[in-house]
């Protein structure tokens, strides 16, 4: 966020309909919030949940790994009960 080339309030996280599993999580950086949008704010960063994702994302952990393998967000869903080898879908 702090590259940004524009003013970032946050990271907003959504679940679409897509992937191999049948849904997909979606992320991207927003310079406004959407009031509509729940607030979780964990050591400064700003993460925006969209609000029909809300049920899908309910308990869910997301980290930011640095491995050798490729570095990238991953997704402990306790929602999940299948999901797809690389992690960015589930159903």
């Amino acid at each position: 966020m702090a590259g940004s080339e524009i003013p970032v309030e946050g990271l907003r996280i959504m679940v679409e309909s897509g992937g191999c599993a049948g849904l997909k999580y979606v992320m991207g950086l927003v310079s406004k919030r959407d009031p509509n949008d729940f607030l979780i704010e964990e050591d400064g960063i700003r993460v925006f949940i969209e609000p029909s994702s809300e049920e899908h994302l309910a308990g869910t952990t997301v980290d930011f790994v640095v491995a050798l393998e490729g570095s990238g967000f991953t997704f402990e869903n306790p929602n999940a009960v299948a999901k797809c080898s690389c992690g960015k879908s589930f159903g």
